[in-house]
């Protein structure tokens, strides 16, 4: 078994009271590769925010485990060699068993969500209780999941979103004793967030997605105070990355996501913790795709991976600065 500690690592407990007293949120940003988690640690170490470093199961299995432990040590060196010794996470997005998360916690990370929200009430309070029990014991902190987005992200899938009923969030917090507490309160998972039927048009033309439901959020701070709320599918889909996209070969179709203006006000609330995975994955792409429809002879993966991870840090030092507030709170 290894140790957080021993990789240098931080996890959630005090990043996330020191958020929700400074009102701003921690960023959770997932990575597959080594450019993705370059772009992250410079870009909050040039912005000075701690960073949550967000794997899924899928990212788990395409970058191998043994892997990810050494990049997440070495991401605590780098950012070191840069300057700035932020506090680093490693934290499992979506674990959906015991197993899974026990595995985690045995080969380093420092947080886990245990994502029981798809089962019955009384199932996920099990199931996290379990998780949170072990976490605990090796001093990783625990993300259990009320509600359910819709959408698509790796092995996460869900035709229909459920809102969080703000009823079940004390009970919940208090038998299962979880850490954080991701809700539903109308983001969800992929580039394609909202349909364009859902959506108005502003005078501009411009798709309008439906907004958050705010109303939820304070009734669950009234219920929980003081307890770190987690936001996830919070990627904005920046429509002019979309537009490099299928203006150099892509199709992305009727792709919407959430303003960044509701979330830079949810940040300001008990949401301590905001995933961003799809931004991330559109900047690269379209990095990539514009260097390879006009240099087509090119064939340096360097050449196309190095401007991807250059538009990636640009995008996540915007989005700590502009919209999560974490800037200058390492």
């Amino acid at each position: 078994m290894v140790s957080y500690k021993e990789l240098g690592l931080s996890n959630t407990k005090e990043l996330f009271a020191k958020a929700h007293a400074g009102k701003y949120a921690i960023p959770a940003f997932n990575f597959n590769n080594m450019e993705q988690l370059q772009a992250i640690v410079q870009a909050c170490v040039e912005t000075k925010s701690p960073v949550i470093l967000q794997v899924s199961a899928g990212a788990r299995k395409y970058a191998n485990q043994t892997m990810l432990r050494y990049m997440a040590q070495g991401a605590v060196e780098y950012a070191k060699e840069l300057g700035c010794n932020i506090p680093i996470v490693l934290h499992l997005d979506h674990g959906n068993s015991f197993e899974l998360c026990k595995d985690c916690i045995d080969s380093g990370f420092s947080s886990v969500m245990i994502d029981g929200s798809h089962l019955p009430y009384e199932e996920n309070i099990a199931l996290t209780k379990k998780v949170v029990e072990y976490a605990h014991a090796h001093g990783v902190t625990v993300e259990g999941e009320l509600g359910v987005l819709a959408g698509i992200e790796d092995e996460v899938v869900a035709e229909h979103h459920t809102y969080t009923e703000p009823d079940q969030v004390e009970d919940f917090v208090k038998k299962t004793g979880v850490d954080s507490l991701a809700i539903s309160i109308g983001t969800s998972h992929g580039a394609n967030k909202f349909t364009p039927a859902q959506c108005t048009r502003n005078a501009d033309g411009i798709l309008i997605p439906p907004p958050l439901r705010f109303d939820i959020l304070e009734e669950i701070e009234k219920r929980i105070p003081g307890f770190p709320i987690v936001l996830h599918g919070a990627s904005s889909v920046p429509q002019e990355l979309v537009a490099i996209i299928n203006a150099n070969g892509g199709a992305m179709k009727d792709a919407i996501g959430i303003p960044e203006s509701e979330l830079r006000h949810a940040a300001t609330s008990a949401v301590c913790k905001v995933n961003i995975d799809s931004d991330g994955r559109i900047a690269m792409t379209a990095a990539v795709r514009q260097v390879l429809a006009t240099q087509p002879a090119e064939f340096d993966p360097r050449k196309y991976l190095g401007p991807a991870r250059d538009q990636l840090k640009e995008l996540y030092k915007h989005k700590v600065l502009n919209v999560l507030g974490s800037n200058n709170k390492a």
